[in-house]
């Protein structure tokens, strides 16, 4: 049989075409820096933020934009390297663990919470399953713990005495003391301590290497200072179950990777693939949103107004009538998912869409309002969208 090669014309025409997909390929990334710069300069400006990490994930592709400084006094630069406070997007991670939990047959959502700790036998959460707990659906637990909880004795006390203003499953309050509850009766339903499960188990199996319960003196140097409303320097004071509500601290080249987790976990262990599927599950439907455990959902394609409505004060602050689905609606690829997070010196912003293989980040160290986060997050995904 005779080799057929290539002609000088046709290794000629190849070079032409790999020039030409490799000149696309930058053009298209210089497009994508001009949206984000376009997204998220104004925004720094306009609410003083110092600095911010964008990290964007498209077909797997990871890329970096990195604005200001991580510490105004030591003017050390923000890279995709600088850990950030994430706050409450600290939520995925518990309502992860909480599903992986189950994934391995240690609990049951549809378990009351005192079966997981005795010592809240004969209170209210007799009654109350961990479920409703993960979606802020008990009944109406408030935002956070009232000040006078200052040891882990009136912290009990204070679950013990608590009573439901709401029926549960009926209403969602957006509530710290809540999925707090659910990420600590989780742990203990694996045996160990919160923190330990975090760094020992759950990172680890994400394939996570830069992301923190309690930041090492190690990369001690890399943690920005955030910036209070007064624009002091602050970093988050860990109060009870924090790492489960919104203690985590992460970088930008780190979070992307979860992510990619999120948005194909195909590559994962098949106990946490279960586990992710669980976190994208649909079960109570408030408005334009649906709750899953830890991530906030929509159907895709979804309008920027529906976002906003979904990302709202009044979601975060008030009791919102809660419809429960029945049975929960299965994950699927065609969602917009999503979760902010703040501490009093940080703002986080992350957001995919698995059907469209597309992700973003958005961390600052200096609180702002979610309104300008999901405008930002919004346009660049629009922008990664239209090159897919």
């Amino acid at each position: 049989m005779r080799k057929v090669t290539p002609s000088g014309l046709g290794f000629f025409t190849l070079a032409c075409l790999s020039l030409g997909a490799s000149a696309q390929a930058a053009e298209s990334e210089a497009a994508l820096k001009r949206t984000v710069d376009e997204a998220i300069r104004p925004v720094m400006e306009k609410n003083g933020v110092p600095g911010m990490a964008v990290a964007v994930t498209a077909g797997g592709k990871h890329y970096f934009f990195n604005y200001g400084v991580a510490s105004k006094e030591s003017g050390q630069k923000v890279s995709e390297n600088t850990i950030f406070e994430i706050g409450s997007i600290s939520k995925t991670f518990t309502g992860t663990l909480g599903a992986y939990a189950e994934a391995q047959g240690k609990l049951s959502l549809a378990d009351k919470a005192s079966k997981y700790w005795p010592a809240l036998a004969g209170s209210s959460f007799d009654t109350i399953p961990l479920l409703d707990l993960g979606t802020y659906t008990a009944g109406g637990l408030p935002l956070q713990f009232p000040d006078g909880v200052t040891t882990r004795e009136k912290m009990l006390a204070y679950y013990r005495n608590w009573q439901p203003a709401y029926p549960t499953g009926t209403h969602r309050q957006y509530s710290n003391p809540s999925i707090g509850l659910f990420g600590y009766l989780a742990a203990r339903s694996m045996d160990a301590p919160y923190d330990t499960l975090m760094e020992k188990k759950l990172l680890p199996m994400l394939g996570l290497t830069g992301t923190y319960a309690k930041v090492p003196e190690a990369r001690m140097g890399d943690y920005a200072y955030g910036y209070s409303k007064a624009n002091k320097p602050i970093r988050v004071n860990p109060g009870f179950m924090a790492s489960e509500m919104y203690g985590v601290k992460t970088t930008a080249a780190d979070f992307i990777k979860f992510v990619d987790d999120n948005i194909d976990p195909s590559k994962l262990d098949p106990v946490m693939q279960k586990a992710i599927a669980s976190t994208h599950t649909g079960y109570y439907r408030i408005g334009p949103m649906t709750q899953g455990l830890g991530w906030e959902l929509y159907p895709y394609p979804v309008t920027l107004d529906q976002l906003l409505d979904g990302n709202s004060t009044d979601m975060a602050r008030k009791a919102n009538k809660a419809e429960k689905l029945t049975p929960p609606q299965p994950a699927r690829k065609e969602l917009f998912i999503n979760k902010t997070g703040s501490t009093n010196g940080f703002g986080a912003y992350a957001a995919f869409v698995p059907a469209k293989d597309i992700g973003v980040v958005i961390l600052a160290n200096k609180a702002y309002p979610n309104a300008e986060r999901v405008k930002a997050g919004y346009r660049i995904l629009q922008a990664l969208e239209g090159q897919n």
